[in-house]
């Protein structure tokens, strides 16, 4: 870049310069945003029967873990006790192996039961979220069925007008 083209748009810059701040972000038209209300993009959308098969899910991986995967610490406890007992270095490690299998076993199902558990809160919440904006919604078209009565127009008697 040669120098006259630098200060070329420097003085560019400087001219086109506002007092207001200016964001980089992409064009309205190329996503990156949540979108508006009516747009397929953006919106969150999900059912009961995606809750309950999430939930359903992380039930059967509780119960496989339950059933299958502590299969390993009861032989893996008396390996290593057997290995110790005969004076090899072995069973202390593979006793270390079995506690920190055991433990992250824990965590695994803990965490396949707190999914499970929360998936099955989430659905009864949201039901009686449902039944409590469906209540709301039918009062206010029972307002709106007043309204459409012409109550209070001028020149029409109201109930109640003598």
């Amino acid at each position: 870049m040669a120098w006259d083209e630098w200060e070329q748009l420097k003085t560019a810059a400087a001219e086109s310069r506002s007092t207001g701040m200016r964001l980089n972000q992409l064009p309205g038209d190329q996503g990156g945003g949540g979108g508006t209300a009516g747009d397929a993009q953006g919106d969150l959308k999900v059912t009961q029967s995606d809750l309950a098969a999430i939930g359903d899910k992380a039930f059967k991986l509780y119960n496989r873990l339950w059933k299958e995967a502590r299969v390993a610490v009861p032989s893996s406890d008396k390996a290593a006790g057997d290995l110790t007992t005969q004076g090899f270095a072995l069973g202390a490690a593979l006793q270390h192996v079995s506690v920190r299998w055991e433990d992250q076993l824990k965590s695994l199902m803990d965490a396949c039961a707190h999914i499970s558990n929360h998936m099955d809160y989430t659905k009864n919440a949201h039901a009686g979220d449902e039944h409590f904006i469906q209540g709301q919604l039918s009062s206010i078209a029972m307002l709106d069925q007043g309204f459409d009565e012409a109550y209070g127009e001028p020149g029409k008697k109201n109930k109640g007008d003598d």
